[in-house]
């Protein structure tokens, strides 16, 4: 064969070849449009996202509506679903206490009923961040494993929503790891992050940060903190430090925020009341309220200890922590009955 045939042949091909893996690569640039099941979980309620909070206590309550009498077996009930909600005895025989004084004359009037007397308990609070400070200061604390780092970052990610930007204090010096997963969602939120090497002084760091902060015109500081036991005071000792550093620098800490896994029920009381006595914890945030049954601790600890719940995880989604909004809570989990 001519040789002049053979280079054109070949040309042709290289340019074939050549031109298939541009259009490969454009290929895999493109995303396809998202499927109707994300975009409708993407849009769920509420209601959806406390599918087994909601479906537990609706379950329960459904078999104390559905009595032809509101009698004392049609309260014991009630306040049966309640307990079995995670809202603790004493919240939910002072919430049934309250509700039975109303007398309502059936079903559909007790209803009514219980959710005022729901709506009544969480009360009016202020449910926003707190910030008097230039930068504002925002401790953020918990045991081990509530989910603290990842509700930093999206904490961040909803402040610059609101038109405030933030830079992430890494005071957790002890776990391994614990500033690398910070800047990896620090990066992903896009906000700066002040660290220091393992082991250095957790309230050096947070100071550090609070400079930082303040040097580079920063609207928020949240400090990170490593997760300890509420029983151990040594290490609650090293959280009464870094408070008071911040607080000696910053004049005042405009926000502790305590980080506590809904799965965990009446014990997120009792370390409500440990780490409240600490650092005077100003707010909750309760995780995984999407993975949990017993969502009533929310209710349980706004009655008991005054705290209110600021926000809610309902979700690992960078989107997924919701403000808390009793009516709509309330709602929520009223939805099946």
């Amino acid at each position: 064969m001519d040789p002049t045939v053979l280079i054109i042949i070949a040309v042709v091909l290289a340019v074939a070849l050549v031109g298939g893996l541009v259009v490969a690569r454009r290929n895999r640039g493109i995303q396809a449009p998202p499927s109707r099941s994300a975009l409708v979980t993407a849009d769920r309620t509420l209601a959806e996202r406390l599918g087994k909070t909601r479906q537990a206590l609706g379950s329960r309550l459904r078999a104390a509506f559905a009595r032809s009498a509101v009698d004392d077996e049609f309260w014991d009930a009630i306040e049966e679903a309640l307990i079995g909600a995670d809202m603790g005895v004493p919240t939910a025989t002072a919430i049934v206490t309250a509700a039975r004084r109303a007398a309502p004359a059936d079903a559909g009037e007790a209803r009514q009923v219980l959710r005022a007397e729901l709506l009544a308990t969480l009360g009016d609070r202020h449910r926003g961040i707190h910030r008097s400070n230039d930068p504002a200061v925002v401790m953020v604390v918990g045991v081990n494993g509530v989910g603290k780092t990842t509700t930093i970052a999206k904490l961040a990610a909803r402040l610059r929503e609101e038109g405030a930007e933030s830079l992430l204090g890494a005071a957790d010096t002890f776990r391994a790891a614990a500033d690398t997963q910070l800047r990896t969602w620090a990066d992903r939120v896009g906000v700066d992050v002040v660290a220091a090497e393992p082991g250095a002084d957790p309230a050096s760091v947070a100071f550090d940060a609070y400079q930082a902060a303040k040097s580079r015109g920063k609207d928020v500081v949240i400090i990170d903190t490593a997760g300890r036991l509420h029983s151990k005071s040594n290490l609650m000792a090293e959280l009464k430090k870094i408070n008071r550093v911040v607080e000696g620098a910053a004049g005042s800490v405009d926000e502790v925020l305590l980080v506590l896994d809904a799965t965990t029920g009446q014990n997120g009381v009792a370390q409500t009341e440990v780490f409240t006595d600490a650092v005077g914890v100003t707010g909750i945030v309760l995780t995984k309220m999407d993975g949990t049954a017993k969502g009533g601790i929310v209710v349980a600890v706004e009655r008991e200890l005054g705290v209110p719940v600021k926000f809610i995880g309902v979700g690992e989604g960078i989107d997924d922590l919701v403000r808390f909004d009793p009516a709509e809570f309330v709602d929520a989990l009223l939805a099946d009955v």
